[in-house]
């Protein structure tokens, strides 16, 4: 009989749900955080479907383990889980992670003011500003950004012809602007969004191959972003992204603000050393930035960044047993 305790900090980053698990790590093989989570994936995955899926979780669920740095200067590593799989690189959940751990002294940093994270995606460096005890703000330096496809014609049932781009900034995203068959996420519902993004998706990658260069295990499209106009004076851009099989990010999606920076700076459209705020559905904000550029497998890359904030809401203590049904999780699609 398996059975588990899970303790857990509960919160959001700008809106996005995220559960940092304190307890029940399991032990991961591999010297890298991206060999950790295969083997995760391919032994552990009862926790993810356990905690992220409903009873104990809801769709848009995002969670994480903090496990020792695997590099040997890191402060420490990170493992992602959410509803949609075991990812290489969460920028909302990472955010929401660290500050959480900070708050509650899981993670003390050996620099002021900055961590150093091992992720599946690679070293994720990350500043902060804490006072009396609260992290006011974590700024993420993220991995390598680039532009894997552009300009790229697929036909959507009910929708007609669109026109997208790929982009990866620790996931794949597809990246949808405004045209004739989408008028921008200010004119969709959201039910709209959750209708045609998995029809998208699933064309996309019948269509196309997305690998990273460096690490094959880093595979598919998995994540939508479309975009839209801001609600905000301040901000530069605006996004829904789709993730999961009916997950609309409340966040502005760390990742995804990496992938459409770099996107944009490929298109001519945003510099070195310049500032990219980005709106969320619900008009939250991350402050992005192209930190500078570099080479990465013949492509040129972004050194992207991106600042938010997190909260706590509460402290949870979740119990896994084989007695219950629905010990493992279960989905309504």
């Amino acid at each position: 009989m398996r059975k588990g305790t899970f303790f857990c900090i509960d919160g959001h980053t700008c809106g996005n749900p995220v559960r940092l698990i304190t307890s029940g790590h399991p032990v991961l093989q591999g010297a890298t955080m991206s060999e950790k989570r295969q083997h995760f994936l391919a032994e552990y995955d009862w926790i993810r479907t356990a905690l992220m899926f409903e009873p104990r979780g809801h769709d848009m669920m995002s969670g994480s383990f903090i496990y020792p740095p695997s590099t040997p200067d890191g402060d420490a590593a990170v493992l992602f889980v959410e509803t949609s799989g075991c990812l290489p690189m969460c920028g909302h959940g990472l955010i929401g992670t660290l500050t959480f751990a900070l708050e509650q002294g899981l993670i003390v940093a050996r620099t002021p003011n900055l961590l150093k994270i091992d992720t599946p995606a690679g070293r994720v460096n990350a500043e902060f500003q804490q006072t009396a005890g609260k992290v006011d703000w974590v700024k993420l330096f993220n991995v390598p950004a680039f532009l894997a496809y552009q300009d790229i014609s697929i036909t959507v049932p009910e929708l007609g012809e669109l026109t997208i781009d790929i982009a990866y900034g620790g996931n794949f995203y597809i990246i949808v602007e405004p045209q004739a068959n989408f008028p921008g996420i200010e004119h969709w519902s959201a039910a709209q969004i959750l209708k045609f993004s998995p029809l998208v998706r699933t064309l996309v990658n019948q269509q196309l191959a997305c690998v990273h260069p460096l690490d094959p295990t880093v595979k598919g499209a998995s994540h939508l972003l479309w975009t839209g106009t801001p609600t905000q004076s301040n901000s530069h851009g605006a996004n829904a992204v789709f993730y999961g099989d009916k997950a609309i990010d409340r966040s502005p999606c760390g990742t995804g603000t990496s992938a459409r920076m770099a996107q944009r700076h490929a298109k001519g459209l945003l510099a070195v050393g310049e500032q990219f705020v980005h709106e969320s559905y619900i008009g939250s904000q991350f402050i992005g930035k192209v930190e500078g550029v570099t080479e990465l497998a013949g492509k040129i890359a972004i050194l992207p960044s991106i600042q938010g904030w997190a909260r706590v809401t509460g402290h949870n203590c979740i119990t896994v047993d084989d007695d219950d049904p629905y010990a493992y999780g279960f989905q309504v699609i």
